[in-house]
């Protein structure tokens, strides 16, 4: 598997499988933290995280956001990557009722009006994407690093989706 495109689809199809990621923001010098990443054709090249206006992640983002990074292990083991992006707070109702479920209902007791909840925009940046290669005595390949063309990412994401 070397053509970008099929890397890129490749990603969305694990983080689809298991939408777990560390979450951090380099400059806070804090240790990243466990986020369920919500994301949809509808918004290419976005993940959404919904947390709370107190949790380090929201704290002091302001109207611009900040740089963000976002690790994936996949669920097998054998698929990894390093997301660099922009993390923003929004305030637009239709994301946030979109990617609403009652796993999110559970952490937020006020339901969608709950005035401690912040939904976060992670624009993606670029991407370094790693394939375990275990036929290469267990070392990890890295099989693409560098900035991902959103328009290639769109259409790749979008054709697998169909």
């Amino acid at each position: 598997m070397t053509d970008r495109c099929d890397i890129i689809a490749k990603f969305w199809n694990e983080l689809d499988d298991s939408p777990f990621v560390m979450l951090g923001i380099p400059a806070q010098g804090a240790h990243s933290v466990p986020m369920t990443a919500q994301f949809d054709d509808d918004y290419p090249n976005q993940l959404f995280f919904f947390t709370t206006k107190d949790n380090r992640l929201a704290e002091n983002l302001g109207q611009g956001g900040v740089e963000a990074m976002a690790q994936f292990a996949s669920k097998g083991h054998d698929f990894f990557a390093c997301l660099r992006g922009r993390l923003i707070p929004i305030k637009d109702h239709d994301v946030r009722d979109k990617f609403w479920s009652k796993a999110v209902d559970a952490w937020f007791e006020g339901g969608k009006t709950d005035p401690h909840l912040e939904v976060l925009k992670f624009d993606l940046i670029d991407a370094e994407m790693w394939l375990a290669d275990m036929d290469v005595a267990g070392l990890f390949k890295m099989i693409f690093g560098g900035e991902i063309d959103k328009d290639d990412a769109r259409e790749k994401h979008i054709e697998t989706a169909m």
